[in-house]
Formats: C-alpha cells, structure tokens, sequence
C-alpha cells in the first residue's frame, strides 16, 4: 500500500476501505469510514457508503485494520531528556529526578523536551496524551507548541499548586488557572486541563477551587493520588485521611478529577471513585518501573470506575502498553484467583481508546471510529507472520502487535506519521537538536540518584 490516497487526506473528503474496521463492537468486515475534514463522517457498511456517497471514490487499504488511535491518559512530555535516569531507581523519583531536570529546562528545551516526547507517542500509535503539567518555568505554552507542530493532540495541564512556591497563593494560582483554560479554549489539538503534582502540594482552598473551575469548563484535574505509600503516610499524619479521602472530604473529588495511578486504593476508596464519577489513569509499566503497587484495575472495572491507560513517559508503544495492562493484572490479581481471562483482550483495548478517551475529558471528541469523533486513526499492518492465520484480533492486538505494525497515523483528518516518519517535518534535525540540549539539561540540573546508570555499574564491578 502507498501513500498516495492518504496525502489528500485535508483536501476534501474520503472513502476508506480497509480490510478490517474496528468498531466499539469489535473488528469488522466490508465496512468503511468517510473522513471529512477534521473527523468522521458516516461510518458503516462499505456498500451502504457507497450509495449513500457515489461521489466519493473508496480508498482501498488492502491488509489494514483502520482503528482509533490510542490515547495515553498519563504523560510528562518534558521529562523526556530524562528517560532512564528513572531506571532502577527508588520511588517518588519525581523529587530527585523529574522536578530537577523539568526546573532546568527553559523555553527551547521544552519545546524540544515536548515535541520529542510527541513523536515517540505519534510512533507508537498515540494520537493523544494527557500531559500532566511541567515544572518548567516556561510553563505549558511550548508544549502546547511543540505537540501542534508534531500534530499530536494534547490535553494540557496547567500546574496550580500553591503550597510549593509554583504560585503565591490560592489568588494567585487561582487567576493562572482561569487564564490557561481561557488560553486553549477551542483550539483544534490543545484540550486545556488543570493540574496540582500531589494533594500536599496545593491548599484546600485551591483544591476546591481547581475542582470547581475545572467542572464548569468542562475540564478536568490531573493529580497524582495514592501512588506511594509515603504519600499516603504524610496524608494520614497531616489530614487524619488518606489521599483520596482528604480530596472528597474538601469537596474536590469528582468528576472532573483525573487521578494518577491511584494504586495504594482500598475498596472503600474504590466505592468513593465510582459514586463520585472520577477517573484515573492505571500506569502499568510505571508500576513496574517504580511504583509502589498496581492499581487493581479488574477491581475498577467491575464496580465501574472510569479508566484510561496511561505511560507515565516510561515506553511510547500503545500495544505494549495494552499488554503490560493485561500482564500485571494476570500477575497480580489473576494468577491467585484462577482467572485465566483477566478482562480478555477487548478490556484493554477499549481501555486504551475509548476508555482512556473519558478519562481525560475527550468523550465527545476522540476514542473510537464514529460520525463526529475526530479523524483521530491508525492503519494497523495485519500481513505479519505474528497474526497469520488470525483467531482473536483483539487478543492478538494485545498479546502480540506492537508498533512496528503502524503504517500511519492520522491525527484531527490529517496524515502526520507514515511508517514511522513524519510527513511534512524533519524529525533527524529534531533528534539532533533535542540530543545536544538533553545533554546540556541533565548535565546542569540537580539530579540525585541512589544508584549510578548501569554502564558506570559495570564498570565498577569490572575493577573489582
């Protein structure tokens, strides 16, 4: 398959035709998707389109899934000169190695920091992120610029916290809130969010605030909430309540909060997620990594909690992501109990799509292959060795694709990736840009690590 069709994609309207579609239902045969302008026009059965749109010529992708792009419900696009200065290391590395690097980073490095980030989610069929706020002083306008010129959509957080010196009190966190939310307000790829890093690290009063401001604009408060233990212990020494429990005691628990991780929940605190609508973002590969706990997402997805999955900015590959949802539930939770399906396969993916589109605040725009939602899609490669002869797509997406399956990513109706590459900017010249500032950033920023990279590790072992 060539491009050819694909780069009129935002030149008027198409007929696609791919082999498979995938529908909230599940995958599909001989049916096709119109993309007029930014989104979805009608979507059905191919020969229906074609009588109902005789003008339009259908596209055939021969061997290709058309399917919602993923949607990462947690992400750090500056801390991406960082990568795996995070590898090995001790929780709540956010105070040693995040907030140290993101402060060091001034308006070019964030843009470059962002837009690196974004084309690693683009690669791995991410056609939007929720970017939790940075802590550099450039604040979010370029990564707002960064991700519109990587054409990746972004939900943007705006960090309020008043508590830890970011604003002089709640007037003043209060009046940035109002301005950013104003700022973005109906761009085509920035959705504006709110964002306080931890509970502790913004006052009551501004909790509350954010909370109230955000559900009148329809927005939503990404915080990051019960994810390690020592968080929790400073909850109940400082409030008498745990995270989760001191939010909805303020009156800042609902559903315009997007909490992160959430991994040390008891079943009462899953009961309040639920009765209050909030959303959360099941990280799993940060779990791995350096968390504390996994989220029991079996157990949210049972009583009915909203859930996305997010990255955390560990890896950018959706279908790995999916799998490593999977695997630690089946590890964590499945083994013990016998459960030899743990959600099955179509859990995660709508968990990682539709799913993860509510969680974030993008219900209505993004998330599945329907009239209206944003031509936000990807076109999946099916002719590979790992899905012949295929049984389960779903499960297979899950268990066994990953991103060297994409072959394009279209993003707001507009082709923005094609095996791997983006269409209409240089993406070596960023690498190199983005290298020799990452180096630089790191090398100046406070960083502590309990443990030195594994290449000085070895070197030392060596010696010995």
């Amino acid at each position: 398959m060539d491009r050819t069709a694909l780069d009129r994609l935002g030149t008027g309207p198409l007929l696609l035709a791919p082999d498979l579609l995938l529908l909230p239902a599940g995958p599909v045969r001989g049916h096709g998707a119109v993309v007029d302008g930014t989104a979805f026009g009608a979507v059905g059965p191919l020969e229906r389109l074609r009588r109902d749109r005789p003008d339009l010529r259908p596209v055939p992708l021969p061997g290709h899934l058309l399917m919602p792009g993923f949607i990462d419900a947690h992400h750090h696009l500056t801390q991406s000169f960082g990568s795996s200065l995070a590898y090995g290391e001790p929780s709540e590395i956010f105070r040693r190695v995040w907030e140290p690097l993101e402060r060091s980073l001034d308006e070019e490095d964030a843009y470059l920091a962002a837009k690196l980030a974004a084309l690693r989610s683009l690669r791995g069929g991410f056609t939007a992120v929720a970017e939790a706020g940075t802590r550099s002083p450039a604040g979010p306008d370029p990564v707002a610029r960064a991700a519109r010129d990587a054409g990746l959509r972004v939900v943007l957080g705006a960090v309020a916290n008043d508590a830890d010196g970011t604003h002089d009190g709640p007037g003043a966190a209060l009046e940035a809130a109002e301005k950013h939310l104003a700022r973005y307000d109906g761009d085509d790829l920035v959705h504006p969010s709110l964002a306080i890093s931890i509970p502790e690290a913004a006052t009551e009063r501004t909790l509350r605030d954010t909370a109230r401001l955000a559900r009148e604009a329809g927005a939503v408060v990404q915080i990051h909430v019960n994810e390690h233990l020592a968080a929790v212990e400073r909850s109940l020494l400082r409030n008498g309540a745990r995270p989760l429990e001191h939010l909805d005691r303020i009156g800042a628990l609902g559903p315009q909060l997007l909490a992160a991780h959430s991994t040390l929940v008891t079943p009462a605190e899953i009961a309040l997620l639920r009765d209050r609508g909030a959303a959360v973002s099941y990280n799993p590969v940060a779990s791995a990594w350096k968390g504390n706990a996994v989220l029991p997402a079996l157990a949210l997805d049972q009583a009915g909690v909203r859930f996305g999955l997010g990255t955390d900015g560990t890896r950018a590959d959706a279908f790995r992501l999916a799998d490593a949802a999977e695997t630690a539930q089946r590890l964590t939770h499945g083994l013990a109990a016998g459960d030899s399906s743990c959600g099955g396969g179509w859990t995660w993916l709508e968990r990682a799509t539709r799913g993860a589109a509510d969680a974030v605040g993008l219900g209505r725009t993004a998330g599945e292959i329907a009239e209206g939602r944003a031509a936000d899609f990807l076109l999946v490669d099916l002719e590979v060795p790992e899905l012949a002869p295929s049984w389960d797509l779903p499960w297979e997406l899950v268990r066994t694709a990953d991103r060297d399956q994409i072959t394009a990513v279209a993003v707001g109706g507009r082709l923005r990736l094609w095996r791997g590459r983006p269409v209409d900017w240089d993406d070596r010249a960023l690498l190199e840009r983005a290298a020799a500032a990452g180096r630089a950033a790191v090398e100046r920023a406070p960083i502590t690590r309990a443990h030195p990279v594994s290449t000085e590790h070895r070197a030392r072992g060596a010696a010995r």
